[in-house]
């Protein structure tokens, strides 16, 4: 375990996180891993992110207000030191493992063909460091055969059916317009290397894991989807979310999501608006078999009233019921954001939104201690840290094996 390190012109007043004084390094790419190790940041490990020449694709996926920081890589990379080495070159790898002797954690998506070459296996790395947490996250398991093929977002979600779900659903094949299987893969990986650790808090072992994305997103889909497939013989798919009318509906100035979700808020809520008599009707008696024919009903009706009216109809009767705001509404006004993102100060890149961690905790906190970091910011700084003389950081910065700012 390592002392731990905060960036005292961000957070002062700061209280230590649960995971202060675990170091992890981060030798990962785009979102997945980087993700998980954000979180891991977050909740107070030190996080250094070492990178190759270019850095990490992340630093500019989405665009944003540096070359090196895109609005993705500002929170994305917070909590992280980058450290600049060329793995390419032996004495760069030796400089990794200088570091490495001094980590607790070490998280990569690299695929197994290049970590094989580069001497980064999990059984090259742990007979130096059997305590060490090595955890390995790829698109499909080693056990499959395909661990190194290329498998980004959308071939995950192709292959875990998610186009399927959205054909079912609205009649188009489309992805999920968000990185879901990248960021149920984060969130595997975070959970796994926290079990992991725990493991080796009490035992003083270390382990490796293996995440599939394939396998971590198709488990992630299935928990409602297997549905009556649970069964040999039954189809896949829950009913009531592969409905093309389970929407938000128009209403007669806008959009409502509003959702009776049991008999009494179906009643309440019919008898209220005067549709009464459509609650003998056999369709709606038979909504759990087929709730297409009641969710286009609702849809009718609420274009009835304005979106103000019906939220407060619903109130009233104790429905769950919300707006439904346009994400750039959201991202602008606290009232729909709840806090949840606050402006501060880059160094570099100025004025930012920072998307603050989504859970509070008593005692310990969660919380950004430190700015992302620009490519190599941080690399003469931990190198010296691990042990390494001036003269020797000298020697890999002139020879091209390191890289600092």
């Amino acid at each position: 375990m390592i002392e731990p390190t905060t960036s005292p012109e961000l957070a002062p007043d700061l209280a230590p996180g649960p995971l202060a004084g675990v170091r992890v390094v981060e030798l990962a790419t785009v979102l997945m891993a980087p993700m998980a190790c954000q979180i891991l940041g977050d909740l107070g490990a030190d996080v250094i992110k070492v990178e190759g020449a270019g850095g990490d694709h992340s630093r500019v996926m989405g665009g944003g207000p540096h070359p090196e920081l895109s609005g993705v890589a500002l929170n994305l990379h917070r909590n992280k030191r980058s450290v600049q080495l060329d793995l390419g070159r032996a004495d760069g790898r030796t400089a990794l493992g200088r570091i490495l002797d001094t980590a607790d954690v070490m998280i990569t998506n690299f695929r197994p063909r290049a970590l094989r070459k580069l001497g980064l296996d999990h059984e090259t790395v742990s007979a130096q460091r059997p305590d060490l947490v090595y955890c390995e996250a790829h698109g499909f398991s080693l056990e499959s055969g395909d661990a190194d093929l290329p498998a980004y977002d959308d071939i995950i979600q192709a292959a875990t059916g998610l186009p399927s779900l959205s054909r079912a659903a609205t009649e188009t094949v489309n992805y999920l317009p968000t990185t879901i299987a990248d960021k149920v893969a984060g969130l595997t990986i975070t959970y796994s290397v926290l079990a992991a650790l725990f493991h080796r808090a009490r035992t003083g072992e270390g382990q490796r894991i293996e995440v599939p994305m394939f396998e971590s997103v198709l488990a992630f889909t299935l928990a409602e989807h297997l549905s009556r497939a649970a069964v040999p013989g039954g189809k896949a798919g829950y009913i009531r979310l592969l409905n093309l009318h389970r929407r938000p509906h128009r209403t007669k100035d806008g959009y409502v999501a509003l959702l009776p979700y049991n008999d009494k808020s179906w009643h309440d809520l019919y008898h209220a608006v005067g549709h009464a008599d459509e609650l003998d009707d056999p369709w709606f008696r038979n909504r759990l078999e087929n709730p297409g024919p009641v969710y286009a009903s609702l849809g009718r009706i609420l274009l009835e009233r304005t979106s103000a009216e019906w939220l407060q109809l619903a109130e009233e009767l104790g429905i769950p019921a919300g707006p439904v705001p346009e994400l750039d509404e959201i991202v602008a006004d606290p009232a729909h954001h709840r806090g949840l993102l606050s402006e501060h100060e880059h160094p570099v890149v100025g004025a930012y939104r920072q998307i603050a961690p989504p859970v509070r905790f008593a005692r310990t906190a969660a919380g950004v201690r430190r700015h992302a970091p620009l490519l190599g910011q941080d690399t003469e700084d931990v190198l010296a840290e691990v042990g390494l003389t001036p003269d020797e950081i000298e020697e890999l910065l002139a020879g091209g094996a390191a890289t600092g700012r």
